[in-house]
C-alpha cells in the first residue's frame, strides 16, 4: 500500500479536491461549526455566560478547520489509515500554531474586554500578593524595669524604652517589633522563647532604668530567643541630662546592631546619634503626649494634645511634638468628633513647621501623610508615607496608614501588602490587626478579616469600631442581620457620642425594614447631637424611604450649611434632584463632590466613587455629555472586575446598573438575579424604588420578582431577631 492515493495526471485541482473529499470534508466541518456556533450562543445568552466562551470555541474551531482538510486529504479518497511522515510534520505545525494563538488571544485580552464580557456574574475576590519573608535580623525591646524609688518615674522609665525601640527602627538592616506589640509582654511570666514565637524575633532586649537624684542607670541585656542564651549586657551609668540619655539610647541602637552584625548607613548613622532636643523637660513632655496617643480616645487624645502643646513652649524648636500635636488633632476628627475643617486648619501649620525642623524625621512626613489624607490628596499622602518609610523601615503605623491610601485609590494588591507589613512589624497591635482585617474585607476576603477583627476584639474589646465593621461585614459581606444588629448596638454602647455609631444601627434597620426603630434611633441621635452634620445626613436618608421627599432635602441642605464636604448630604440633594428631572443641579453637585471623574483626562474610579460614577453617566447624558458618559461607563465596567460584589466596599449591583444603562434588560435582570442569590442587599430599597439608572428596568416582572424575595428574607431575618434574647452574648471567641 502506498503512502498516498494514486495521482492522474489529467486531473485538475477541483477534481483532485473533490475526490479526495476535501470539499466535502470541508462544508461538513463548516455546517458542524455553525451549529455548535449557534448551541454556544444559546446557552451563554441564557445563563449570561462571557463571551470569552464564544470567541474561545469559535478560535478553536477556525485552528480545527485546516487540520479537518489535511485529514481529508490524506483519507478522504480510499480511507488510508496510515500517518504518513509528511502529513504528521503538518499536523504537528498546524497545532503549534494554534496553540500559540490560543496563547497570543489570551495575554492579549484587556481589562476592558474582561470586564465587558463577565459584569454579569460576580466577580472573584481578587487575589493580593503574598507578602514575602522577612529575612532580616529581628528584634523585641521589652519594656523596661522601673527600678527607681518613685513609682511616678515609671512614665521616665517607658520614655527611655520607647526611644531606644525608635532609634532601633530606624535601621533597616534590622526587623523590630513595635511599641504596641511588646507592651503586651510587660510583667510576663512567658519565657523568652515563648515571647519570641509570638512576635516571629529570634532577640529579645531586656532591661531597666534607674533614677536617682540627679543620675540615672540604664541596663540592658541581649538575649537569644531561641536557645535563651544571653548575647550581650552593658550598663550605662550617667548625669541626668538631655544629651546623656541621647547618648545611651544611640550607644545602645550601635551595639545592639553591631551584635546582630547589621550595618548602619551614613544616614542612619547621623538619624541614630542625632539629639532632638537639650530640654530635658521637653523631652518628658513629649513622651507623656506619646504615651497618651497610644491608647486612642477622646479624653486620650485631648491628654497628649495638651502635652504636646508644653513640650512645644519648652523648647520650640524640638520637631518631634509638633508633629505630634498634629496627630492629635487629626486623630480627634474620627475618635472625639472633631470639626475637620477647624482641626486641619490647626494641624497644616504644626506639620509644616515639623518639616521645617525635622525633615530627617519619618513622624514628621507620617504626620503630614495623615494630614493629606484627611484633604483627599491621596498622590500627595503616598508620597509622604513613602518618604516616612524610607527614613524610618520599621515604621508599622507608616505601613498602614500607606495601605489605606493605596486601597482608597483602587490598589488593592499593593495595600493589602504594606498593610500585612505592618501587621508584621506589630502583630499584637489592635490598629494593625484593625487596618489589615478592614482591607482584607475591602477586598473580599471575608473568613480572613473576621478573623483579624476577632483579634482586635481580644487585644483591645473596647475598640468601639471594630463592632462597627463586624456589623458591616455581617450584614453585607454575609446577609445575617440578625448578628450585625447586636453588633450595631455594641458601637453605640462604647461610643454613645459617636454620630456614626447611631447612623450604622439606623442604616442596618433600614435595610431590614424597621423604619421606626430607624427613626427612633436617629431622633436620640438628633436631640443629643443636634448639629452634627451626620446625623442630619442620616435623617434625610431615612426620610426618602419614609416618602418625605421635602424633609429630606431640609435635613440634608441643614447637614451641608454645617459641613460643606458632607458627601451623603451632597449624594442626597443630587438623587433628588435627578428624580426631579434636574440634572444640571446634580451635575453640579458632583463637581464639587467628585471632580476625579469629570476632568479631561481618564476617570479615576475607586470603590469610593463608583456609586457617584454610575450616576455621573446617566447625568451626563441627559446634559448632552454623551462622550464622556460612554468614557466613565467603560470605565466603571473595567473597575468593578477588580472589586468583589458583596461587601461594604464591594460593587453591589453596579452590573446591573451597568446593563440598564447599555439598554440590555436581560443582562440587567440576569445579574440581578445573580446578586439576591448571591446574598446583596446593601441600600436595596433605594435601588428598588428610587435609582434613576434602574428605571428602564423597574417595571419588569423578574425585576418585582427579585425584590419580593428580597423582601421575604428581611421577614424571615426581623422574626429571628425578634426571638434573640436581649442578653444573648456576642460570640467572638478568636479564630486560630
Amino acid at each position: 500500500m502506498t503512502d498516498t492515493p494514486t495521482e492522474r495526471e489529467d486531473e485538475g485541482a477541483w477534481a483532485k479536491l473533490r475526490r479526495r473529499k476535501v470539499v466535502q470534508w470541508g462544508l461538513a466541518y463548516a455546517a458542524g461549526a455553525w451549529v455548535l456556533l449557534q448551541g454556544v450562543a444559546l446557552v451563554r445568552d441564557t445563563f449570561g455566560w462571557s463571551h470569552t466562551i464564544q470567541q474561545v470555541v469559535l478560535l478553536l474551531l477556525l485552528i480545527g478547520l485546516p487540520v479537518a482538510v489535511v485529514l481529508a486529504w490524506y483519507h478522504g479518497d480510499r480511507g488510508h489509515q496510515r500517518i504518513t511522515r509528511s502529513e504528521l510534520a503538518i499536523l504537528t505545525a498546524l497545532l503549534l500554531l494554534g496553540g500559540g494563538a490560543l496563547w497570543l488571544y489570551g495575554h492579549r485580552s484587556t481589562p476592558a474586554q474582561t470586564a465587558a464580557t463577565s459584569a454579569t456574574t460576580p466577580t472573584p475576590a481578587p487575589t493580593a500578593t503574598a507578602v514575602p519573608a522577612d529575612a532580616r535580623p529581628s528584634i523585641a525591646v521589652l519594656p523596661f524595669e522601673n527600678r527607681s524609688a518613685k513609682q511616678d518615674d515609671a512614665y521616665f522609665v517607658d520614655g527611655i524604652h520607647d526611644d531606644i525601640l525608635t532609634q532601633l527602627t530606624k535601621i533597616g538592616a534590622m526587623k523590630v517589633i513595635a511599641r504596641t506589640s511588646v507592651e503586651q509582654f510587660r510583667d510576663t511570666k512567658l519565657t523568652t522563647k515563648e515571647i519570641g514565637e509570638k512576635l516571629g524575633v529570634t532577640r529579645v532586649l531586656e532591661g531597666g532604668v534607674q533614677r536617682a537624684g540627679d543620675r540615672v542607670r540604664v541596663t540592658v541585656q541581649l538575649i537569644d530567643a531561641t536557645t535563651d542564651g544571653h548575647l550581650w549586657a552593658e550598663n550605662y551609668d550617667r548625669e541626668l541630662t538631655a544629651a546623656n540619655i541621647f547618648a545611651i539610647q544611640s550607644e545602645v541602637a550601635a551595639a545592639i546592631a553591631a551584635a546582630l552584625k547589621a550595618n548602619l548607613t551614613a544616614t542612619e548613622l547621623k538619624s541614630v546619634h542625632a539629639v532632638p532636643t537639650q530640654n530635658l523637660e521637653a523631652w518628658q513632655a513629649y513622651q507623656l503626649g506619646r504615651q497618651q496617643m497610644a491608647n486612642l480616645g477622646s479624653a486620650n487624645l485631648k491628654n497628649a494634645q495638651r502635652y504636646f502643646q508644653k513640650a512645644i513652649e519648652l523648647d520650640p524648636a524640638f520637631a518631634l511634638p509638633y508633629a505630634g500635636l498634629a496627630d492629635s488633632l487629626m486623630w480627634q476628627v474620627g475618635w472625639a468628633n472633631a470639626p475637620l475643617v477647624d482641626n486641619l486648619a490647626q494641624a497644616k501649620p504644626l506639620v509644616r513647621k515639623a518639616l521645617e525642623l525635622g525633615p530627617d524625621l519619618a513622624e514628621s512626613w507620617a504626620s503630614s501623610a495623615l494630614v493629606a489624607t484627611k484633604e483627599q490628596n491621596f498622590a500627595q499622602a503616598e508620597a509622604d508615607y513613602r518618604k516616612a518609610l524610607e527614613l524610618n523601615p520599621n515604621y508599622a503605623s507608616a505601613y498602614t496608614g500607606l495601605g489605606r491610601v493605596l486601597m482608597t485609590v483602587g490598589r488593592p494588591d499593593e495595600a493589602l501588602v504594606y498593610s500585612e507589613k505592618g501587621h508584621s512589624l506589630d502583630p499584637l497591635s489592635s490598629d494593625t490587626n484593625f487596618r489589615t482585617a478592614r482591607i482584607l474585607a475591602w477586598v473580599g476576603r471575608f473568613d480572613e478579616a473576621e478573623a483579624r477583627y476577632r483579634k482586635v476584639v481580644e487585644l483591645d474589646p473596647m475598640r468601639a469600631f471594630v463592632y462597627r465593621d463586624l456589623a458591616m461585614l455581617s450584614a453585607y459581606a454575609r446577609n445575617d442581620f440578625v448578628a450585625a444588629i447586636p453588633l450595631a448596638k455594641k458601637l453605640v454602647e462604647l461610643d454613645p457620642n459617636g454620630p456614626y455609631a447611631r447612623c450604622n444601627l439606623a442604616a442596618l434597620y433600614i435595610d431590614l425594614g424597621e423604619l421606626t426603630k430607624a427613626e427612633r434611633v436617629l431622633e436620640l441621635a438628633r436631640k443629643e447631637m443636634p448639629r452634627s452634620p451626620e446625623v442630619l445626613s442620616c435623617f434625610a436618608w431615612l426620610r426618602l424611604f419614609l416618602s418625605d421627599e421635602a424633609g429630606s432635602a431640609r435635613f440634608a441642605r441643614q447637614a451641608l450649611e454645617l459641613d460643606a464636604d458632607d458627601t451623603q448630604g451632597q449624594s442626597m440633594l443630587a438623587w433628588i434632584d435627578m428624580n426631579r428631572g434636574d440634572y444640571a443641579s446634580a451635575r453640579v453637585r458632583y463637581a464639587q463632590q467628585v471632580p476625579e471623574l469629570l476632568g479631561t483626562g481618564p476617570p479615576e474610579i475607586s470603590f469610593m466613587n463608583i456609586g457617584s460614577a454610575i450616576d455621573l453617566v446617566l447625568i451626563l447624558r441627559m446634559t448632552g455629555e454623551t462622550e464622556r458618559a460612554t468614557q466613565l461607563l467603560d470605565r466603571v465596567q473595567e473597575a468593578i472586575v477588580t472589586m468583589p460584589r458583596l461587601g461594604e466596599s464591594g460593587y453591589g449591583i453596579a452590573d446591573v446598573q451597568i446593563h440598564a444603562l447599555r439598554g440590555d434588560k436581560a443582562k440587567a435582570l440576569t445579574a440581578l438575579r445573580e446578586a439576591e442569590r448571591a446574598g446583596w442587599r446593601g441600600d436595596w430599597r433605594h435601588y428598588r424604588d428610587f435609582d434613576p439608572n434602574l428605571a428602564s428596568i423597574r417595571n419588569e416582572p423578574e425585576f418585582k420578582a427579585v425584590f419580593a424575595d428580597i423582601e421575604r428574607d428581611m421577614a424571615r431575618q426581623r422574626a429571628e431577631l425578634a426571638k434573640r434574647p436581649k442578653d444573648a452574648p456576642l460570640d467572638l471567641a478568636p479564630v486560630h
